[in-house]
């Protein structure tokens, strides 16, 4: 009775295993057009995450309202930058990987959610350049800068996902390795 509960569960497993490999055959592979957006994106999100933890820096040294405007319009910049790769990567995700259209779909509610908090700022900086320590103030750039790191780790994490799952996929070319 042990033997054949053994060989049923290895069999089993075979079965499960080919299961796994069949479903991995049937997702499109990795588009290069994406992966090369997302990699685009990451550096995007470093500058934004740079412009933020420096606006941030700036509520806490009370800098000029000067340091202030030329650090927003610079991130402006880089969200407008950011921005217009999301628009690409909208527009190959017809071509993306599952994980490639996950990536997508999780990078654009932050980008607009720092969008927001940057134009809020930005609103605020025109309305009352002299009322810089406001906490009201500080809060669009303490959220920016939260909003900024999260964004900035979550495409650095799908950028090092993919090229890790390349790498493996090269090394199981390599080495030969059946059925996986």
């Amino acid at each position: 009775m042990k033997q054949q509960y053994t060989i049923g569960f290895t069999t089993l497993a075979l079965v499960a295993a080919g299961v796994v490999v069949s479903l991995g055959a049937m997702n499109p592979p990795d588009s290069e057009q994406v992966s090369k957006l997302l990699s685009d994106a990451k550096t995007q999100t470093y500058q934004l995450r740079e412009d933020a933890l420096t606006m941030e820096s700036y509520s806490r040294t009370n800098a000029t309202w000067e340091s202030h405007a030329a650090t927003v319009e610079q991130m402006k910049e880089h969200i407008n930058a950011a921005g217009r790769t999301l628009t690409k990567l909208d527009e190959a995700r017809k071509n993306a990987s599952p994980w490639q259209t996950t990536a997508i779909d999780r990078i654009k509610p932050l980008l607009k959610e720092i969008a927001a908090n940057t134009q809020n700022a930005i609103q605020y900086l025109n309305k009352s350049p002299k009322r810089l320590s406001s906490n009201e103030y500080k809060d669009y750039i303490e959220a920016n800068a939260d909003v900024a790191e999260k964004l900035a780790g979550l495409v650095a994490d799908f950028v090092d996902y993919g090229n890790t799952k390349n790498r493996l996929e090269r090394l199981t070319s390599k080495l030969e390795l059946p059925g996986v």
